[in-house]
């Protein structure tokens, strides 16, 4: 049986050989499998080589800069895995996950992966009914939020949910503080193992057409099947990867969490007040950035500037979303080659 380490030492070393990559790639079946605990934790948090590199780089608007390590990240989400289990969450239990790209998150992300409460993850921009939908249909248990959105609950209907706000700067009443997870213990022992096929993420479907529809999946299908992510994207370890992608919706999943840390690199973000093209383009060249997705609009923003002025050390890019036009790609390849 392959191993999902095994699997991922496979696609790194045939990354640039698609046919070889096709006809041998075995996919891994791990059981039990907790991608928190048995990857994260005990390869990227310990091994020598990586244990010190930089898991998550947010650069915030202002020049504000934040790194933190795979090691740092993994003794504070042990925090805040035993923070909730404080407030009596537990294995099963469905995680209301409301948050901009900020560093809880991804500590919160991976607490609920460890603690095997199955995260709902959902956009900042939900009015109060479609968070009551969310709350009803996803049973909601916890929800872990921003102050900005604390508002949005006073009206709906959730006697017996825990409520968890990020960054208050003053008290909100039926609220605690994320930041008490700071006082928690850095060890973190498991209830047991997690089964594979245990719940770990439930999506609500963009709801285009018909109603949201719920999506579950599981410990294994999700970190598993992002390692074909891991591989369209052309990562490797210590690569610094931007993907330019919302929370709360998949893509940001797929390449700002599970494929760049399959990959042992580095989760880079910019947050930006206004989407400035010619800003974010100077911050790539500036920080190192080696690996880029971004949908087809950001791309088309950004061919509108000289590219060719901006000294990047992009080694691999990509389109994601709906389909890139020729003439975009033409001029990409032309300016950095």
């Amino acid at each position: 049986m392959t191993s999902f380490q095994d699997a991922r030492a496979f696609l790194l070393r045939h990354r640039t050989d698609y046919n070889v990559a096709v006809k041998d790639f075995r996919w891994p079946d791990p059981v039990p499998f907790n991608w928190a605990l048995d990857w994260f934790d005990a390869e990227l948090a310990t091994d020598v080589e990586s244990r010190d590199r930089p898991a998550l780089w947010i650069v915030d608007h202002g020049a504000k800069e934040t790194k933190l390590s795979f090691a740092e990240l993994s003794r504070r989400s042990n925090q805040v895995a035993n923070f909730l289990r404080a407030q009596g969450i537990k294995r099963g239990d469905h995680l209301l996950l409301l948050l901009g790209n900020v560093v809880p998150l991804w500590e919160t992300m991976l607490a609920a992966i460890k603690l095997g409460v199955v995260v709902i993850p959902a956009t900042t921009l939900l009015t109060g009914d479609e968070l009551q939908d969310r709350l009803d249909r996803g049973r909601a248990k916890v929800v872990v939020a921003t102050q900005d959105q604390v508002a949005k609950f006073a009206k709906l209907k959730s006697d017996n949910l825990a409520r968890i706000v990020v960054g208050a700067t003053s008290a909100h009443e039926g609220w605690l503080p994320f930041e008490q997870a700071a006082g928690a213990s850095e060890a973190f022992v498991p209830d047991g193992p997690t089964g594979a096929d245990d719940p770990m993420l439930l999506y609500f479907t963009s709801g285009t057409t018909a109603k949201p529809k719920l999506v579950r999946h599981s410990q294994r299908s999700y970190p598993v099947g992002a390692l074909s992510t891991m591989f369209w994207l052309g990562l490797k370890p210590g690569d610094i990867h931007l993907n330019i992608s919302s929370p709360g919706w998949a893509k940001h999943a797929w390449s700002c969490f599970f494929a760049p840390w399959n990959a042992g690199a580095t989760v880079f973000v910019v947050n930006q007040p206004r989407f400035d093209a010619k800003g974010l383009l100077a911050t790539i060249g500036r920080c190192g950035v080696t690996t880029l997705c971004a949908p087809p609009t950001v791309w088309r923003l950004f061919i509108q500037e000289r590219l060719a002025d901006f000294n990047v050390s992009l080694r691999e890019v990509c389109g994601a979303g709906e389909p890139l036009n020729p003439e975009v790609i033409d001029q990409v390849r032309a300016a950095w080659g």
